[in-house]
């Protein structure tokens, strides 16, 4: 699985098209008859890249998964399709024409650069990430717009390119998750050294969880997220300093703070919305809450309260119908006078774990009543609001 030159051989493409949609559990009975006419080595490696091409539909779709080649890092950390053609379109309308992708990864964000008309150099240390990343390239038909240099994104001149982006590891094999921004690989300060030295634009992607006080003066900040869920932040140069927004795709559908104070704390009305994870990232809550002339039931809770039903992209509405304390006794009770038997359990700033309370509060249904349980604090007391998505 480590090299890919064997499954780039006439043999080894055959194999990786016979295997393509193997059964996980038939594995081993596949690799069995293969393995009378190919080498085992190739057996193994055709079985487990048709397993990493199965785990990388949900982020390539499927056409594309099945004609690219993966690392199993590659899969994990790879952006998103619709993320990476996102931020290629938003470079392409700055006038980016060539783009030094530093730590490309197996090129899935080169990949929608070159779609979008740009020249990349793709650059990445890692050999096996190198050559995913090429032969990615020749599979979409992608060679002619896309270098792939092996090579330490550090030493690489990148004066001849329009932009850079830079995607830094975020992950190590022995302490997992990195955090802090200044451990990662290549750093922070390094990486916004490189863009500020990029002739037009430049974008650099982050965890979602930076602080907003890391974020340097120059940059703007954007939040994105892709069907409800937030999948990383990006710092852009060249484009509009000191901007904060929150992008939510499909869309795309973008909020940009003004700088609004933030909401009153109000008694729970009829309607509580919860904003989109990008939008609370972010900390454009007041954004959103302000047109819905909506409220805080906590200060330190980013759920929005209003006895006005607007439309709004970017918050779920509920209608809530009950605001109870925390006590599983009394919701029990409630779910069965009630004959709910589908409980959907939220959670923000409450220590309850939604699994155990789904079990207590309703270990059989009732009926066929369908319930949303917000554990929350409401002027910090712990509480339940009772509830239903508004169609």
């Amino acid at each position: 699985m480590n090299d890919l030159a064997p499954l780039l051989t006439p043999e080894g493409r055959a194999l990786l098209d016979e295997v393509r949609d193997t059964d996980p559990a038939r594995e081993l009975a596949v690799a069995t008859r293969l393995r009378r006419d190919h080498p085992a080595e190739l057996v193994s490696a055709a079985l487990g890249q048709a397993r990493l091409r199965q785990r990388a539909v949900a982020k390539f779709g499927a056409e594309d998964a099945a004609r690219m080649f993966f690392t199993p890092n590659g899969v994990e950390q790879s952006t998103r399709h619709s993320v990476a053609a996102y931020r290629a379109e938003r470079l392409r309308t700055a006038g980016v024409r060539s783009v030094a992708d530093l730590c490309c990864g197996i090129g899935g964000d080169a990949i929608a650069l070159a779609r979008a008309g740009i020249r990349v150099l793709a650059v990445d240390r890692d050999p096996r990430a190198a050559a995913a990343a090429r032969a990615n390239a020749e599979a979409l038909g992608l060679a002619g717009l896309i270098e792939v240099r092996e090579a330490d994104v550090t030493e690489v001149d990148t004066a001849g390119y329009d932009a850079v982006f830079v995607d830094p590891a975020r992950r190590s094999s022995k302490r997992g998750r990195i955090f802090d921004p200044e451990a990662y690989s290549p750093p922070l300060s390094w990486a916004v050294g490189a863009a500020l030295k990029a002739p037009r634009a430049a974008a650099l992607k982050i965890a979602p969880g930076i602080p907003h006080e890391a974020v340097p003066a120059e940059a703007e900040a954007e939040w994105i997220s892709d069907g409800g869920d937030v999948k990383e932040a990006v710092l852009w140069f060249g484009t509009a300093p000191g901007t904060v927004r929150a992008t939510l795709l499909p869309g795309p559908r973008t909020l940009v703070s003004r700088g609004l104070p933030d909401p009153e704390v109000r008694p729970v009305g009829r309607y509580l919305y919860e904003p989109d994870g990008a939008v609370i990232r972010s900390h454009l809550v007041a954004e959103v809450a302000e047109p819905l002339d909506g409220g805080l039931i906590d200060p330190t809770i980013a759920y929005v309260t209003s006895d006005a039903l607007r439309g709004t992209p970017f918050a779920t509405a509920y209608e809530i119908t009950d605001v109870l304390p925390f006590n599983v006794k009394k919701l029990k009770a409630l779910l069965r006078e009630r004959e709910v038997g589908v409980l959907t359990v939220k959670k923000r700033g409450s220590a309850v774990e939604p699994e155990e309370l789904r079990r207590k509060a309703l270990p059989k249904p009732h009926g066929t009543a369908p319930v949303t349980v917000f554990l929350t604090r409401v002027a910090g007391a712990p509480t339940m609001l009772l509830g239903h998505p508004v169609r």
